[in-house]
C-alpha cells in the first residue's frame, strides 16, 4: 500500500456506513441549527468587520471548555460562559475599533494559556482534549444536543428581534445614533450573542478554526449578492452545507471533522469569488457595449 493509498483510507473510508449514520442523527440535527446560527451571526461580523474578534472569543471558549473539561462539567456550558466573559469584556472596554483590537489582542494569548494549563492538568483520555481544538460534533451525546440547541434557539430568537435595528446600527452607525437608535447597546448585544455562536460553533470546528463556520460562508455570500434578504439566506445555506457534508465525510474517515467542514466552507468562498468576478466582468463588458458611440 502506497503512502497516498495509506492517507485516502483514513480520510474517506466508509465501511458499514449506513450504520453509521445512525450514530450522528443528533449531531445532524445540531448541525442545522449551529448553520442558521453561524450563517446569521456572520453577516453582520462580516458588516461590523469583527473577524478578529470571533478568533479571540474562541480562544476564551476554549479555556472555559477546558476548564470544564478539567473540573468533570457540562463542556458546552463552560465553552458558553468563557464565550460570553470575551463578548463582554471586548463589548464593554472596546467602544472604538482600535480599542477593541487592543483588548482581543489581550485576550488572545491569555484564553489560549489558560486553556492549554487546564488540557495539561487534564489527565483523561487524549481524544477529549484534541477535540477541543479540532471539533467533535460526530460524538455528540443527548445532554450536549439540549444544550446546542436551546442556545441556538436563544441566540436565533434575540436576531430575530433586533435584527432591523442592528442591521442600520451596522450599515451607518452615526446616522442611526443621530435617529435614536440605541448604536451602543446594540453593540454590546451583539457581542454577547456573538459570543454565544462562537461557543457553538467550536463544539463543531473546534477553537482555532472557529472562522470557517461564522465569518466564511458571510463573506461568501456576499460575493455574489448585496441583496440584505439573499445574502443572510445564501450565508445560511452555505454554513449549513458546510457543517452537514463534514458530518457525513467525517462519518467515512478516522480524522477530526474540522478538515472537511473548513475545506468545504473554503471551497464554496472560492467558488463564490469566482463567480463574482466574472459577473462582474460580464456586466462591465455589457455596459461598455451599451453606451454610445
Amino acid at each position: 500500500m502506497t503512502l497516498a493509498d495509506g492517507i485516502w483510507q483514513q480520510m474517506f473510508t466508509f465501511d458499514n456506513y449506513g450504520e453509521l449514520l445512525t450514530l450522528v442523527r443528533n449531531s445532524l440535527i445540531v448541525g442545522v441549527a449551529l448553520g442558521l446560527v453561524g450563517g446569521l451571526a456572520g453577516v453582520f461580523v462580516a458588516m461590523r468587520d469583527l473577524p478578529f474578534a470571533v478568533h479571540g472569543i474562541s480562544e476564551l471558549s476554549f479555556a472555559g471548555a477546558s476548564g470544564a473539561l478539567l473540573a468533570g462539567t457540562n463542556i458546552v456550558a463552560g465553552s458558553i460562559v468563557g464565550s460570553l466573559v470575551a463578548a463582554g469584556a471586548i463589548g464593554l472596554l472596546g467602544a472604538r475599533a482600535r480599542d477593541h483590537n487592543s483588548v482581543i489582542g489581550i485576550l488572545m494569548p491569555f484564553g489560549l494559556g489558560l486553556g492549554v494549563l487546564f488540557l495539561a492538568l487534564y489527565k483523561g483520555r487524549a481524544a477529549n482534549k484534541f477535540g477541543l481544538l479540532t471539533g467533535q460534533i460526530v460524538a455528540v451525546d443527548s445532554p450536549q444536543t439540549g444544550w446546542l440547541l436551546g442556545t441556538s434557539a436563544v441566540v436565533l430568537a434575540a436576531l430575530a428581534v433586533i435584527w432591523r435595528p442592528l442591521t442600520f446600527a451596522s450599515a451607518d452607525p452615526d446616522v442611526a445614533q443621530a435617529r435614536g437608535v440605541p448604536v451602543r447597546a446594540l453593540s454590546l448585544g451583539f457581542m454577547i450573542l456573538l459570543g454565544l455562536a462562537v461557543a457553538l460553533s467550536v463544539q463543531v470546528v473546534g477553537a482555532l478554526l472557529v472562522l470557517s463556520l461564522v465569518i466564511t460562508p458571510a463573506l461568501a455570500a456576499a460575493r455574489i449578492t448585496a441583496s440584505p434578504v439573499l445574502l443572510p439566506v445564501l450565508s445560511v445555506l452555505f454554513a449549513v452545507v458546510s457543517i452537514e457534508g463534514g458530518i457525513l465525510l467525517a462519518l467515512g474517515g478516522t480524522i477530526p471533522i474540522s478538515p472537511y467542514v473548513t475545506t468545504i466552507s473554503f471551497a464554496i468562498y472560492v467558488g463564490c469569488r469566482l463567480a463574482g468576478r466574472y459577473r462582474a466582468r460580464r456586466w462591465g463588458a455589457r455596459r461598455t457595449t451599451a453606451q454610445p458611440a
